[in-house]
């Protein structure tokens, strides 16, 4: 038999790699694809079926109703009116509590006329308390009462007869909170 006479396709390089049309896929590849596609799929569907549990027993509201929002109050903040004139009554054991107010209310801008200090009958009123008389003066009683540095603001009339000059007046009661020195048992009496 005779050789085969040479012709260009035995003149292919061979380091070229595959050729031809039965080339077949990087081996190994397509396991790990598969795999990664598997669990894709497994999560979406765990998730899918939690999520529908919940819908399901009502643990999850797809579209709430929406809830009505509270308004809020007004909180009374008070008027700060040095026309009124001032009587500070010390119901504490300790003395010039009632001085050192009144010095306060005076750099505040009441006129020393105005501002009456005094100590009281008795020492063992437990809060300072800022006392006025009728209703048109509750928000000149809670600006004073900001002024101090906060205290209790009630109505009562039972220091109107310390106003002896007609004018407008509210009665500070300086109580144990602002004492250094406080009794055992404090009341709860209105000072005089």
């Amino acid at each position: 038999m005779s050789k085969p006479s040479r012709d260009r396709f035995d003149d292919v390089p061979r380091t070229s790699g595959r050729v031809g049309a039965h080339r077949a896929e990087a081996p190994g590849m397509n396991g790990w694809v598969v795999l990664l596609w598997s669990f894709v799929a497994a999560l979406v569907l765990i998730i899918a079926g939690i999520f529908g549990s919940l819908v399901v027993m009502g643990r999850i509201t797809l579209f709430p109703e929406a809830v009505p929002s509270a308004t809020p109050t007004p909180v009374e903040t008070g008027v700060i009116d040095p026309t009124y004139s001032v009587m500070i009554l010390n119901a504490t054991p300790d003395e010039g509590l009632d001085a050192q107010m009144s010095d306060l209310l005076i750099n505040k801008g009441w006129a020393a006329g105005t501002v009456f200090a005094s100590p009281s009958d008795s020492e063992d009123f437990a809060t300072t308390t800022v006392y006025y008389v009728n209703d048109e003066d509750e928000l000149a009683a809670i600006g004073l009462a900001g002024v101090i540095g906060g205290a209790e603001v009630r109505q009562s009339d039972f220091y109107a007869a310390l106003n002896d000059t007609g004018a407008k007046q509210l009665t500070v009661v300086i109580g144990l909170d602002r004492s250094t020195s406080v009794p055992e048992t404090p009341a709860e009496t209105p000072a005089s």
